[in-house]
């Protein structure tokens, strides 16, 4: 510890100052530029783009300009619930910070790039322009068509090959080591999904399959009445214990007007407009029967209703997958908010059908709001979403792609769909199609909880346009084949 007067200037010195001749060293240290370019980078992005845990510009860092007497326009204001730093220079805006990749320069990027190259074989030599100084002319092409870099670069695997030579403990057999320690890891990993309460090695417990939390955004606002029976009537007929009330219900229906009984469409309105208030008498009188008539404490509270006032978030993490409201997504360049649901529902032709059919139905959406209905005792998320018009806004196209018009909304009346149902897929604009979006959807990252449990999701890609028709691309439609129906 080294101190000048009675100011401490250093934390630590290293033993190698107690050496004789260490001061007369020219160079003591040998600087690692790798790790110097490394954080200079994160500490310029952290706090340009405000990134929590490499921001530099916090409340200390305003208290110590203050105390140095400098930039004292910048020093913290304290308010009542809240400390607020005023903009720096160096703070951006938010439309500045979605500038990631500006996809209107990338015609002049190109052509710079090769006229600097040119530029550059005026003064060095022939040898110089090897197969990777040549690369660089592809590198902006592969970003039209990719998306940014930070997708496909090396990181991740030269992070993996690290971990697999750090299991190297004989030299002489680094094959060997390397397949025991795997196996005997994967044994691990295998064991972990028949132990309760056991979480996996390596992957967060906040990321784990069946982990459903709201993640932020959180406002509670009076909904209107019609919405919510909407969603609350949903929550009705996705409940295993309300089914057997509905059947009854329906059969009320057909007694009270029998000649609407075999008019499936108008006695399924009535049933919408009637059931919610229907329920709750039938479950009242039974709960004044001597033995309850068998009515459970979640069916009590279900018919009772969800609470008016209702939480409204940005995101919600369902079974390890992070959804948004498109309003979050349109600030952003990445995309959580596509759904797709496969259905057993009523199909009809026209506003005139009077026999509409039940079958399978696949719909595609986008989350407008995130809903936490409360039931005093519990609460269930919902997602309310513009789906697709499945007649005038969806179609495959030659090649096999299932492609959608985002403008073309239906389904008015049936706008909610439980959180736990839907599956995660992506829009990407159709370059061949204006105004249509082509259907994607990637594997979840988590294989070991994926096995029998035909999750879809949790990848994110960039809303940069692509080019269709290259080899080896799944469409969602094949994706999707063997998922079996879920009623609504």
């Amino acid at each position: 510890m080294v101190e000048d007067g009675d100011r401490v200037c250093w934390k630590k010195k290293s033993i190698f100052f107690d050496l004789e001749y260490w001061k007369y060293l020219p160079v003591r240290h040998a600087l690692d530029v790798m790790h110097i370019e490394k954080n200079v980078c994160d500490s310029i992005l952290g706090t340009l783009l405000e990134i929590p845990g490499k921001n530099k510009d916090r409340i200390a860092a305003r208290l110590d300009l203050l105390n140095m007497g400098v930039k004292t326009d910048l020093q913290p204001e304290y308010g009542e619930r809240r400390t607020r730093l005023p903009p720096g220079p160096w703070n951006l805006s938010r439309a500045e910070k979605r500038e990631t990749v500006d996809v209107s320069k990338l015609d002049k990027l190109e052509e710079d790039v090769v006229v600097t190259l040119c530029l550059l074989k005026k003064y060095f030599p022939p040898s110089f322009f090897d197969i990777m100084v040549h690369l660089v002319v592809h590198l902006v092409r592969e970003v039209r068509l990719c998306g940014p870099v930070y997708f496909r670069w090396m990181y991740p695997f030269e992070r993996y090959m690290k971990l697999l030579k750090g299991y190297v403990q004989n030299r002489t057999h680094p094959e060997g080591c390397i397949a025991e320690r795997y196996i005997a890891e994967e044994a691990v990993e295998f064991c972990t999904e028949h132990l309760y309460d056991v979480s996996t090695v390596g992957v967060p417990s906040s990321q784990k399959m069946g982990v459903s939390k709201p993640l932020s955004g959180c406002t509670v606002s009076v909904v209107d009445q019609d919405l919510l029976n909407q969603a609350h009537l949903y929550v009705f007929e996705n409940t295993e214990e309300v089914l057997p009330y509905i059947e009854q219900h329906m059969i009320h229906i057909k007694t009270a007007y029998p000649k609407f009984r075999k008019r499936t469409k108008w006695l399924q309105d009535k049933h919408n407009s009637t059931f919610i208030q229907w329920l709750r008498f039938k479950v009242q009188s039974e709960l004044n029967e001597e033995d309850n008539h068998g009515v459970s404490e979640n069916l009590r509270w279900l018919a009772a209703g969800p609470n008016m006032a209702v939480p409204l978030y940005r995101s919600y993490l369902i079974k390890g997958i992070k959804f948004n409201i498109k309003a979050l997504d349109d600030v952003r360049t990445t995309q959580n908010s596509g759904v797709y649901l496969l259905a057993h529902t009523m199909q009809v032709a026209s506003a005139k059908d009077k026999n509409p059919i039940l079958s399978n139905m696949g719909f595609y959406g986008v989350i407008q709001e995130i809903w936490d209905l409360d039931y005093q005792k519990f609460t269930i998320p919902v997602f309310r979403c513009d789906w697709i018009d499945s007649t005038s806004g969806l179609v495959v196209d030659e090649f096999g792609f299932t492609l959608v018009d985002l403008s073309k909304i239906g389904h008015r009346n049936d706008q909610f769909v439980l959180a736990s149902q839907v599956k995660q897929v992506f829009f990407v604009d159709d370059p061949m199609h204006r105004g249509w979006s082509v259907v994607l959807s990637m594997p979840n990252r988590e294989y070991n909880d994926v096995i029998g449990d035909e999750v879809l999701g949790d990848v994110r890609i960039e809303c940069e346009p692509f080019t269709r028709g290259v080899p080896n691309v799944d469409t969602f439609d094949k994706l999707v084949g063997e998922l079996g129906g879920q009623n609504i």
